[in-house]
């Protein structure tokens, strides 16, 4: 029939300016609390303000050394923004620009999570100078997200040796490398049970957290040596596995290039990109329910918790002495 092939007319849509109209005060909060940061004329990301005298918090891995940043509050554009801190667990950088009188957000702290369903906005594609609010809402309760590919000790195996888990490589920056694990050691022992092949070692690997350490047991010279070894996100060590991207990812567009292994996120649906994440998500009376952290597929973005977003601000600007 003709009338099923009608759609809504563009200003009625979730992006269309009627319906934008609505969040009128909610896109002031953005306009003055959320900041664009861009490198010359490349968007990176968004920024949220956690302070009058200049504090923004963003993904750190979207502005990588934080060199030839600008940053927009506003209208107003500030240059050369310092990095001062940087959190890899949760994957969040400190900036600090020279200002005062900024509006920094209103944590929603005393706010219980925000439950299924629940309206909520955040930043859409917008201009250097013009916040645009993008809506959408709540679609899972609060929860951790377990790294990509899983956790691994950063060591790859000699493939003909079927019986033996003979260490050929050690990666650089692995906790494997820290612990003392060699190219050639025989891994033995897991976690205080013994191993013999990949499967058994992959099965003690399940729902083991990175940055967490595990006891492992080696055969180096007919001796065994037991260390303790820190595991890491399979992505942060071995970054090319996450190059082959599924055609899903392919065909829908910008992700975030970090979209896993965090804390503890709240997850809504708004639509984003790379580009979109670092600012804060709003609930319609403009209260700030966390900072957007992730753009994990078609269907998901998600946020650090508010109550998360205030221990990791304090924690990260004592660490680098703001007041």
């Amino acid at each position: 029939m003709a009338g099923a092939a009608q759609t809504l007319e563009t200003t009625y849509r979730t992006n269309g300016q009627t319906v934008q109209s609505a969040f009128e005060s909610v896109r002031e909060v953005l306009q003055n609390s959320s900041a664009v940061i861009q490198r010359g004329n490349k968007e990176l990301a968004y920024g949220t303000v956690m302070s009058a005298n200049g504090v923004i918090l963003t993904k750190a891995s979207e502005v990588a050394e934080g060199e030839g940043l600008t940053v927009t509050i506003g209208t107003q554009v500030y240059k050369n923004p310092a990095l001062l801190a940087v959190d890899k667990t949760w994957d969040v950088a400190l900036l600090k620009i020279e200002a005062t009188g900024l509006v920094p957000v209103k944590l929603a702290t005393d706010l219980p999570d925000p439950e299924r369903g629940t309206w909520v906005v955040a930043n859409g594609a917008s201009s250097r100078l013009k916040r645009r609010p993008q809506v959408g809402i709540i679609a899972a309760n609060a929860r951790e997200i377990l790294p990509a590919g899983g956790v691994v000790l950063g060591i790859t195996f000699k493939e003909k040796e079927e019986k033996k888990l003979v260490v050929e490589e050690v990666r650089g920056g692995s906790g494997a490398e820290a612990a003392g694990i060699k190219p050639g050691d025989v891994i033995v022992a897991a976690g205080g049970q013994d191993v013999t092949d990949h499967e058994s070692l992959a099965k003690l690997f399940e729902n083991r957290h990175a940055g967490e350490e595990m006891e492992i047991a080696v055969e180096r010279e007919g001796k065994k040596i037991t260390m303790q070894v820190k595991l890491a996100a399979r992505m942060d060590l071995f970054p090319e596995a996450e190059e082959d991207k599924s055609r899903n990812d392919m065909m829908s567009g910008n992700f975030s290039s970090r979209r896993s292994n965090f804390p503890r996120v709240i997850q809504h649906d708004i639509i984003a990109n790379a580009s979109t994440i670092g600012g804060p998500l709003l609930d319609l009376d403009g209260r700030c329910l966390g900072m957007n952290i992730a753009r994990a597929n078609r269907c998901e973005t998600f946020a650090i918790p508010a109550g998360d977003l205030k221990s990791l601000a304090d924690r990260l600007m004592t660490q680098a002495q703001v007041k």
